[in-house]
């Protein structure tokens, strides 16, 4: 029964988590303008929880975050994208205190293997 109760309790944490990525704000109020929107909402959510499981997973900050605290630590990035010889470079702002955890999960997302 134990077991039971924490598989639920897990998936009932996911919950708000899949509301604050736009399930809570619907564009319209008709069901026909809102098809798009759902799987769309759902598709956020899923990233969220797969980028903390595969590249957040022994940060002890980040991988139990809100989804509004990682939105500011990973995705609002000080950085500016250059090209200089054709190459893409990040500069990222050696000041931003969440640099490391933006390199590691990037370099542990990128080494994944393709899908097949």
């Amino acid at each position: 029964m134990d077991a039971v109760h924490r598989d639920h309790a897990e998936v009932e944490d996911r919950v708000p988590c899949n509301k604050e990525m736009g399930l809570r704000n619907m564009p319209s109020k008709t069901w026909n303008a809102n098809v798009d929107w759902v799987p769309a909402a759902n598709l956020t959510a899923d990233l969220d929880a797969w980028t903390r499981l595969l590249g957040l997973h022994d940060d002890t900050e980040l991988a139990h975050a809100e989804p509004q605290t990682l939105r500011y630590c990973l995705s609002h990035l000080p950085a500016r994208l250059v090209t200089p010889a054709r190459r893409r470079i990040v500069k990222i702002s050696s000041t931003w205190p969440w640099k490391h955890a933006f390199l590691t999960c990037w370099q542990r997302l990128c080494a994944l293997p393709a899908p097949t």
